[in-house]
């Protein structure tokens, strides 16, 4: 990943990043802190762009008029020595492949992230099908869709949950992991989650990476799967 050096009014590096996009905005990733002039340069050079680095850089930020985005810790699982757990789906569902459209997904992802869930997305339904959804499925956000993603089906052949994961940078990522809360038993998510890792691991990948943001209790189910923490990030947008 070919990183960007961006000066300080002084001349001096103060920080660099890689560039992606998030959320729709151009994203400064990976930031790495260079210099003391790193907060000004960011506001200065990056107006309207989402910035992802450190938590306390992430803070200073803030305190200059920036919007939290997301405050999430990255964890990895390493798939050869996972420890073992119940991949099959429970009574009633079956896991298929993540093949299904955006609308058949649709209503379980929305309502597996209701009004004060730390992964709520804030707009209207149109907007998180169009603009969120959609563009992840079909491989546009974080990279293609990879075979060992599984849907939940119920009985019905309704979509019920997912574990959906993309090739990001050149390695596996579950980018959603979530089940309809009212249509699921409890214990699906880390079922999908399980599957979705034992068919990484059989396809020849050696780790799996997530992001989870602060707050959100499945944090709790990927430690028990094997994924450890290392790092903590905070993705915040500079005014533009």
């Amino acid at each position: 990943m070919e990183r960007v050096i961006l000066a300080g009014a002084d001349g001096v590096p103060a920080f660099s990043y890689v560039e992606d996009e998030r959320y729709g905005l151009p994203c400064a990733d990976l930031v790495e802190v260079m210099g003391p002039g790193a907060v000004d340069a960011i506001m200065a050079k990056l107006p309207g762009w989402a910035v992802a680095g450190p938590v306390d850089l992430g803070e200073a930020l803030v305190a200059r008029g920036a919007r939290v985005m997301r405050h999430a810790h990255e964890m990895t699982c390493e798939l050869r020595t996972a420890p073992p757990a119940e991949t099959g789906a429970p009574e009633g569902f079956r896991f298929v492949p993540c093949d299904r459209s955006p609308e058949e997904v649709f209503a379980a992802w929305r309502a597996a992230y209701p009004p004060g869930h730390p992964d709520h997305r804030n707009v209207d339904d149109a907007a998180a099908l169009r603009d969120i959804l959609t563009p992840l499925l079909e491989g546009k956000v974080t990279g293609e869709i990879l075979p060992c993603s599984v849907l939940a089906v119920d009985r019905d052949d309704v979509v019920a949950g997912g574990a959906v994961v993309t090739l990001f940078h050149d390695r596996p990522w579950v980018v959603e992991v979530f089940r309809h809360p009212a249509r699921t038993p409890s214990g699906l998510g880390a079922r999908m989650l399980a599957a979705a890792r034992d068919r990484a691991a059989a396809g020849g990948w050696e780790r799996l990476g997530l992001v989870v943001s602060e707050g959100n209790p499945a944090r709790r189910v990927y430690e028990r799967l094997g994924f450890t923490l290392v790092g903590t990030s905070m993705t915040v947008v500079i005014p533009s």
